[in-house]
């Protein structure tokens, strides 16, 4: 992708792409194959997996049903700031519905995927704006290295099922988030 078509997106968004994602995406790589291979890889900027729009979650709490196929809007603000564990929270349409389908739709590029219903995203709009978010079934949190790198947080991830987990794979093996006080951004791995 050059320098113009990058320009075009961002505009046809209304959204610019934090550094150094966008570079990246023009000067590097505007996705690649490395990483899961069942799932793609890095994806291509404003693609979506083959898995997005046919997966099935089990702890989907919201009356109307995830929409793979609906247009995703980055430039509208990511609802989040922290970890969310919605599976434990208390079932409440009017609290829960449409924080959820903004929390896969709005504010966020997709990034790739471990396998369906786990999504690696890039928030593009808002405090999280730069970071990187793990989307999985039941839960929403900001990607640390590792859980001790995310101060007083729970990780929703698990041991051993994370891209960050596998070799070659995951957001880290070419990027990586780095806390900044309360903000964080998203650094290339040195």
């Amino acid at each position: 992708m050059d320098g113009e078509e990058l320009r075009v997106w961002e505009r046809r968004h209304g959204v610019v792409l934090p550094e150094p994602y966008r570079t990246f995406v023009t000067e590097i790589a505007n996705g690649t194959d490395d990483g899961p291979p069942d799932e793609g890889g890095l994806l291509p900027l404003g693609e979506k997996p083959d898995s997005w729009a046919v997966w099935e979650a089990d702890c989907w709490m919201s009356p109307e049903p995830f929409d793979g196929a609906a247009v995703r809007v980055p430039g509208q603000p990511f609802p989040l700031e922290e970890e969310w564990q919605w599976e434990y929270d208390y079932y409440d349409h009017t609290r829960h519905s449409s924080l959820l389908h903004q929390t896969y739709q709005h504010g966020s590029v997709l990034l790739g995927s471990d396998r369906p219903g786990e999504y690696w995203t890039l928030v593009v709009t808002g405090p999280q704006r730069g970071r990187v978010w793990w989307l999985g079934d039941g839960c929403a949190a900001p990607y640390a290295d590792h859980p001790s790198d995310q101060p007083g947080a729970i990780s929703c991830t698990g041991s051993g099922t994370g891209m960050s987990d596998r070799a070659g794979g995951g957001p880290s093996s070419a990027l990586h988030t780095q806390a900044a006080g309360p903000t964080a951004r998203m650094l290339p791995r040195t």
